[in-house]
């Protein structure tokens, strides 16, 4: 390991290590605009020019590696000078028009310019315009303000998978823009906003609608979809502005998904911020205490006949304040799973994603079943793409072929090709049993199936057979597509013994066998087969839900409250509340504990602490707020039987609309008019529409 010293200070790094990412771990600024530490070097900016003794001339520090005894200087007159050289030369194009740009206040350029910029220009010629391109619906250019650091060229060609950019022309008429004909459509193309250093690539949504200085900032964790990937949200007055990731090494990186960030808008849009109940066929807002009054003389006349199903938000308060409700009333027919997953609560193994997140880089051997993890998982197809990108790494699929960002082998889409594998007649076996660390991730869209509890099992005899789980290792994965899953699989938000999933609460429903239904946030079923049955819905927002029922209890969005939910990892995390909930519409745990004192039934919690202390009983893994809890092997689950016919295909068919939130932005209605993805919203399962 080579030692040198910069500006007095001796460090020793690893063989490779560059000046800039030595003076990093030192501490000392060096100055940037196309150096990122997780993109490849380009070093076409210099404006990290430093000095080496011996060296005739700067060095750039961002593609000089170091090396044993050298000697740099950061902050020379030299140096300076330089940088000052660079500044002019990227100011040249740039137009004077900080006082209206998006990145004001928080851009790169001008953070530097104060530190080496000029008060005057010696270049006599005109600046030059470069005319804006059309990145879609999410990304606003104004490439006048493009430095060329290439930045957004090598994130959408090596992260995200989808080269559509690239640069054009050389010299001063070096400009970047898109191919031919190629839509800047990647799922995770809001990041070009948060690495351009420059206004160049801004929040089209937000544009001209903010300044960065009068956003209050709360740091929280993202509900919209089963990562939970850390994130900023930016608010003014009681108002999401804009949502930004924070970096979680573990978790997403400094990534997020375009559905994350800008579904936003929808936190506003067909919100419920009042009780209603339904009179003469129609529903007329009313107070709560009515809302209330409404629910109990159904509950009290379906005695046991009720049930609930928990949406794919539901935080873990809310669940397990209407576990504890429903068990004082005599029912234990609740169900989480509400896209009918054949998902085995008692093994905590058979529902997570068992290697991590950030463990799937390890992985030498990698088999997806029923899954696009690029529409399910965006930032987490972004992890497998980097352990691909390191090569050594085989992938294969079953289910419809597709383009997920990395070369793999398609082995069919019938399920019948997964019992070949875990039976060992298909050479694929081998190449699982002969990897160090292999992996499979079992997607929703396989679980969600009549036969899911075969597939599962069969899953699980091929982990044991190809040795997928042994010493510090274990590659079962389940991927998750809902944000409240893991957390209601933990709790135990499951039909007891003899009890009714989601499938037979709704066929129950149909029948008249179930009466009064609870549907926490639940969209997703079938609204036209709950029948004759007395409907409550909870929840943020006017879906389907909501249309169906015959008292809704108005409830809050993600953001809008202090909330537990578990990742798809077993990572416990807590939202924050950023705005309040509009209107009349509660905290959803504390709407529970109201409704449950009409009912005669009160709750043992009338506090947001008392009622984590309830969770932390209901499962250790509550108790451990950011940290992995892992789950033991060993337990048996699946079942054994006869596979279906069909092909196994994703749960998601449009990545831009996937819930309430999402379905009532405008931002991802034009994403989806924009980049495709079938109909608005279209459950393979029920045939619902949002």
């Amino acid at each position: 390991m080579p030692k040198l010293t910069i500006d007095g200070r001796e460090i020793e790094v690893e063989a490779g290590t560059t000046i800039i990412q030595a003076a990093d771990l030192l501490g000392i600024e060096i100055p940037r605009f196309c150096y990122h530490e997780r993109l490849a070097i380009a070093g076409n900016c210099r404006m990290c020019l430093v000095e080496v003794e011996k060296m005739p001339k700067p060095a750039a520090s961002c593609a000089m590696p170091v090396g044993e005894g050298m000697v740099v200087k950061t902050n020379t007159p030299a140096v300076r000078k330089a940088r000052q050289g660079v500044m002019e030369f990227l100011l040249l194009n740039h137009p004077l028009d900080c006082p209206i740009c998006d990145q004001g206040g928080e851009c790169d350029l001008q953070d530097q310019a104060m530190a080496y910029g000029s008060d005057k220009n010696r270049c006599k010629e005109g600046k030059r315009a470069v005319p804006d391109k059309d990145y879609g619906p999410l990304v606003q250019t104004m490439m006048t303000r493009c430095i060329q650091c290439t930045r957004c060229v090598r994130f959408i060609s090596e992260i995200a998978g989808t080269p559509v950019l690239g640069g054009l022309g050389r010299g001063e008429h070096l400009e970047i823009g898109r191919y031919v004909g190629a839509a800047v459509s990647s799922e995770l193309s809001g990041n070009l906003i948060d690495l351009c250093p420059v206004g160049a690539l801004t929040n089209k949504p937000a544009s001209y609608t903010y300044r960065s200085w009068e956003l209050k900032k709360t740091e929280s964790i993202d509900a919209m979809d089963a990562l939970g990937s850390a994130i900023r949200v930016d608010t003014r007055g009681n108002e999401v502005i804009r949502i930004l990731p924070r970096v979680a090494e573990d978790v997403n990186e400094e990534w997020l998904s375009d559905r994350s960030r800008f579904a936003c808008d929808g936190l506003k849009r067909q919100r419920l911020d009042k009780p209603y109940v339904r009179k003469d066929g129609k529903l007329v807002p009313a107070t709560w205490n009515e809302a209330f009054v409404a629910i109990a003389a159904k509950v009290k006349a379906a005695g046991t006949k009720i049930a609930a199903i928990a949406g794919d938000q539901a935080d873990a308060e809310t669940m397990v304040a209407y576990k504890d409700l429903l068990a004082a009333l005599g029912s234990q027919a609740i169900d989480c799973r509400q896209d009918g997953a054949k998902l085995d609560a008692s093994v905590r193994a058979s529902y997570l994603f068992n290697s991590t997140a950030a463990g799937i880089e390890e992985a030498d051997a990698l088999l997806i079943i029923g899954s696009n993890p690029r529409k399910e998982n965006p930032v987490l197809n972004a992890r497998i793409r980097k352990r691909w990108q390191k090569g050594g790494f085989k992938v294969a699929r079953i289910g419809h072929k597709g383009d997920l960002t990395y070369k793999y082998e398609h082995l069919g889409d019938d399920a019948s090709i997964l019992k070949a594998i875990a039976e060992g007649s298909h050479p694929f076996f081998e190449v699982l049993k002969n990897a160090k660390k292999p992996a499979l991730i079992l997607g929703q869209g396989a679980l969600s199936r009549a036969d899911g509890a075969v597939i599962l099992g069969l899953a699980r005899k091929l982990a044991d057979a190809a040795g997928l789980v042994k010493d510090g290792w274990n590659g079962f994965n389940v991927l998750h597509t809902a944000a409240a899953r893991v957390g209601g699989l933990d709790l135990g938000f499951v039909p007891g013994q003899g009890w009714r999933d989601v499938d037979h609460i709704v066929d129950g429903a149909h029948k008249g066998d179930v009466q009064v239904v609870f549907l926490v946030g639940a969209d997703e079923v079938d609204m036209k087969a709950l029948g004759e049955a007395f409907v409550v819905y909870q929840g943020s927002h006017g879906d389907a839900g909501a249309h169906r029922a015959d008292v809704i209890l108005p409830g809050a969005a993600y953001t809008e409250k202090s909330a537990t939910f578990v990742n798809l990892e077993g990572r416990a995390q807590q939202t924050r509340l950023a705005v309040f909930p509009p209107g009349e519409a509660k905290e959803d745990w504390r709407i529970v504990r109201a409704l449950s004192e009409v009912l005669g039934k009160a709750l043992p919690y009338d506090s947001l602490k008392a009622v984590r202390e309830r969770l932390a009983k209901a499962s250790p893994v509550f108790a451990a707020i950011g940290s992995v809890t892992p789950a033991a092997w060993g337990a048996a689950f699946g079942a054994e039987g006869s596979l279906g016919d069909g092909a196994l295909v994703s749960n998601i068919d449009n990545f831009y609309q996937t819930d309430p939130i999402s379905r009532a932005s405008k931002t991802m209605a034009e994403c989806t008019a924009a980049f495709g993805g079938g109909c608005n919203h279209k459950h393979k399962k029920t045939g619902t529409h949002g």
